[in-house]
């Protein structure tokens, strides 16, 4: 039996490496134009980059296949069995210590934190993991009272808009950014299949809409978290550091940097997987009791998302972090920096597709809804989407606009397409916001637009920092329209007869 079980896994890496391939090649192939052909680049940082490309790939690849095999099992299993139990207290208090430990221990979040300066690391942290304990409750109390989702997403963002017309400006990027940062790769796989578990368990007519929707309500909980927490902490500074390849100069100096800060980044995978694992196999051993064929399955499924994230992230930051700096300074200090709008436009439509944790997100939309939504349109739209958020962002770091002027209008129409669309596509675009603004976006983007306001003489804080929550708000708005599309083609579609009636909800979107 492990003959054929060794085979299929085989080939289904093979098929994630192809994924990988074609996510992650784009985006090098137009950096790698831009330093031969018109930005001069170190060859360090051009050596450090490639290989960071090949480690994404083969990263990516391991992760995707790893959160298959066992981090959407695993959360499925803990869901149902949490609905099961039917104990609100005991509901109540997992999901919190969840949301608590799983955060703390999200890397993304730590890399946000020491950005800034004004507010101690472990405060904001922990302010944050505790934002989104409770609206992971939350999130689950909605699924089993059948609470509206789009009721409760408007008065929170209202709540949100309200706190922050009272805090300092420069907490407001920042509190919009710890939102997208903490829906990380290692946490969205396993949230959402919590989801499905519980929604699974509940059944009911809304249980696929349910389904969806955790993602984005645990985004709003740091949203709020960090603007609270702004009132008592004076303004904040940051002094933005240049990203160069220091010491590298040989191939030898190369792997030696990648050999250097692997055991960081297995230490940090380590630390945010070990939560979800003990918790799971504490679940295993009291509630769960799965036989020992399928704890293999998982076993070696976290193996690879293990060894997957650790790839995935030192070819994110030791490769990708330090050109992306240089981009963005070398573009902004030229004559021509204008070119950073089309050009980050281009880079946010290539970029989103490799984020790990939206290849998961979009499998778990075609597979939810039995291939009705399919994941190439899911990744096309939120392409789009992303692309539009880093174009008006570039123009930010070149005019120095409020990200108020585009966060209240862009929220104030994502609230408003709620009431057009199905409540499946509020959830599912509402979710996508989250895992958009990934690692690619934090450790290239970020560093980009960083590269771009110090070469411009821009305030970093200010003008920077939204890039995250201007990519976490955009899939909003290009997800619900895609849903709008998809229900005025339904309505012109001829009315099925009667026997047939549920083949309509499986009619495939066509782009």
């Amino acid at each position: 039996m492990l003959i054929p079980d060794r085979k299929n896994t085989n080939k289904k890496l093979k098929e994630k490496r192809r994924e990988a391939l074609s996510s992650v090649l784009p985006i090098s192939l137009l950096v790698l134009a831009l330093s031969l052909f018109f930005i001069p680049v170190k060859l360090s940082t051009m050596s450090l980059f490639l290989l960071g490309a090949m480690l994404l790939i083969q990263g990516m690849a391991l992760f995707t296949l790893g959160a298959d095999m066992a981090m959407l099992p695993m959360g499925t299993h803990m869901g149902a069995m949490l609905t099961r139990k039917k104990d609100i207290r005991f509901l109540v208090g997992v999901a919190f210590a969840l949301g608590l430990l799983i955060t703390m221990a999200e890397p993304d979040l730590t890399v946000l934190a020491n950005q800034v300066q004004g507010v101690p690391n472990l405060a904001l942290i922990l302010t944050v993991a505790v934002g989104v304990g409770l609206f992971l409750v939350v999130a689950l109390l909605r699924i089993l009272f059948q609470w509206k989702l789009s009721y409760i997403l408007i008065g929170l963002y209202g709540l949100v808009f309200l706190l922050g017309a009272l805090i300092k400006p420069e907490f407001v990027p920042m509190a919009f950014d710890a939102g997208g940062v903490t829906t990380g790769p290692m946490t969205v796989p396993f949230i959402l299949a919590l989801g499905v578990g519980v929604a699974n368990v509940r059944s009911g007519r809304s249980a696929q809409d349910d389904s969806f929707g955790l993602v984005s309500l645990c985004s709003v909980g740091p949203i709020l978290a960090v603007m609270l927490i702004s009132l008592f902490f004076p303004r904040l500074t940051n002094v933005p550091e240049e990203h160069v390849a220091l010491g590298v100069e040989t191939t030898r100096d190369v792997m030696a940097a990648y050999r250097d800060g692997l055991p960081a980044y297995l230490w940090e995978v380590f630390i945010a997987l070990a939560p979800i694992v003990v918790l799971f196999f504490g679940f295993q051993i009291f509630f769960l009791h799965l036989p020992g064929s399928e704890l293999k399955r998982i076993g070696v499924g976290l193996l690879y998302t293990f060894v997957g994230l650790v790839l995935f992230l030192a070819g994110v930051n030791i490769g990708f972090l330090p050109m992306g700096d240089t981009l963005g300074r070398s573009i902004g200090a030229s004559s021509v920096h204008w070119l950073l709008v089309p050009l980050g436009m281009l880079m946010g439509y290539l970029v989103v597709a490799a984020e790990p944790a939206v290849h998961v997100l979009n499998e778990q939309v075609e597979q939810v809804t039995s291939g009705a939504i399919k994941k190439e349109v899911m990744m096309k739209t939120m392409s789009v989407g992303v692309s539009i958020s880093v174009g008006l962002s570039m123009v930010r770091v070149l005019t120095g606009i409020s990200v108020w002027w585009f966060l209240v209008p862009g929220y104030l129409l994502a609230l408003g397409l709620t009431f057009f669309t199905d409540p499946i596509f509020t959830a599912i675009a509402f979710d996508s916001g989250g895992v958009a603004s990934g690692p690619m976006t934090a450790a290239f983007m970020l560093p980009l637009f960083m590269g771009a306001c110090a070469a411009l003489g821009g305030n970093i804080l200010e003008d920077a920092f939204g890039i995250v929550a201007m990519v976490a708000m955009t899939p909003l708005i290009a997800i619900q329209i895609l849903g709008v599309v998809y229900r005025i083609k339904t309505r012109k579609a001829p009315a099925p007869v009667p026997a047939a009636d549920e083949e309509a909800d499986d009619e495939i979107i066509d782009v």
